[in-house]
This record gives C-alpha cells, structure tokens and sequence, in this order.
C-alpha cells in the first residue's frame, strides 16, 4: 500500500449478503459476504448469542450468609464462583455466576437474578463494571460484568440442565483460582475488572 491508497479503516466494507444459515435454539449461525478493500468479496463467518452478564460477588463471611457450610467460617472476605463441569471443553470449571440477559434485562438487573438463581444471593446493589464484544472474529455476543453488594439470603433456582456447586475462593486466591485450568475468558475479565475497580 502507498501513501495514495486509502486505507482499509476508510472502506465501507458493505455487507453483500447476509445469510443465517441454522438456528440451534442457543445461538444463530451464519456469514455476511463483504466487499473488501481491493474489490474481492469473502464470507465471514458468524454465531449469535444473547447477552450475557457475569457476576462478581465478594461477601464479608461466607458462611454467614450461607455460601458455604462450617467449618468454613475462617475463608473470611471472599469471592463467590460456581464450579461446574463444561460439556463443551470437557472440564471441570471454577467460574464467576454468570448467565444470558433476559429480553427487558439490562445487564445489572440480570448479573443480580443470576446471582439468586445460581448462588442464592440477592444483592442490595449491582452496577455495571463494563461491557464489550467478545470473540469478534467469530461471536455477536456482548458481555457485561457486573459488581454486585450488600447481600441476604435468596432462594437458589437451577435451571434443568445446571449441576453446579457454589465455592468461596479467598480474595487474595481469586487470581490464582481464576488463571488455574481450566481458566476461561469471562471469569478471568471479571476478576482483573474487580480487582482494577479495586473489589478485590
């Protein structure tokens, strides 16, 4: 490319064609044929998900509020994970509560219905950490983690398909935890998110 040529950030990269070409129930599958900067076109391919929202949850005395049973008493200050096996990686995960945002939802109000359904905990506050796409050569799915506080005991509702267990994990271990295998995005970003909020 000379200094003449325009550059590829200027294109309009239009969209020939857009073609869903299956829909699971979870997620639509398909491709947009686009126009490129030097006049061919190529198919990009794509899966659409619902958003979602991840929860962090970092409570005073776990066993106090029922996170955990005794003897736990001594974990003190920590953050709230769900450990469940992934179907799709074939492990047994430690992740941050998380789930898909609801139609009506915004992602706080669902980080704070996830919280109850998965954890049994209903937060007084939930906000907003931050939101953004992921996976972008391949997904159209958003994330949002959310902090939630203050917290009382809830009622716990699984979905049919969920089998998972609610874990504590120290503040000062949950990086550790969160990087260990299988270590996944979502829990990942929510923990350097919280941490650089200073949450944990």
């Amino acid at each position: 490319m000379t200094d003449a040529d325009p550059s590829p950030a200027d294109h309009e990269w239009s969209v020939v064609e857009s073609i869903a070409e299956y829909e699971t129930g979870w997620y639509t599958g398909g491709y947009d044929l686009v126009e490129l900067p030097d006049g061919r076109t190529k198919r990009y391919y794509w899966a659409e998900l619902p958003a979602a929202a991840v929860v962090v949850a970092v409570v005073e005395e776990p066993a106090e509020l029922g996170v955990v049973e005794e003897p736990a008493a001594s974990l003190g200050r920590s953050l709230v994970m769900v450990e469940q096996f992934r179907p799709t990686i074939r492990e047994l995960c430690h992740e941050l509560p998380a789930g898909i945002v609801e139609d009506g939802e915004t992602f706080a109000e669902a980080g704070a219905r996830e919280l109850e359904e998965e954890v049994g905990l209903v937060p007084d506050s939930a906000e907003l950490l931050e939101s953004f796409w992921c996976s972008t050569g391949v997904l159209r799915h958003r994330r949002g983690i959310v902090a939630a506080d203050g917290f009382t005991r809830g009622e716990r509702k699984l979905d049919g398909s969920e089998f998972l267990d609610v874990v504590a994990v120290p503040v000062e271990n949950a990086l550790e935890v969160a990087r260990s295998e299988a270590a996944n995005d979502a829990t990942l970003e929510g923990v350097l998110l919280a941490r650089e909020a200073g949450l944990i």
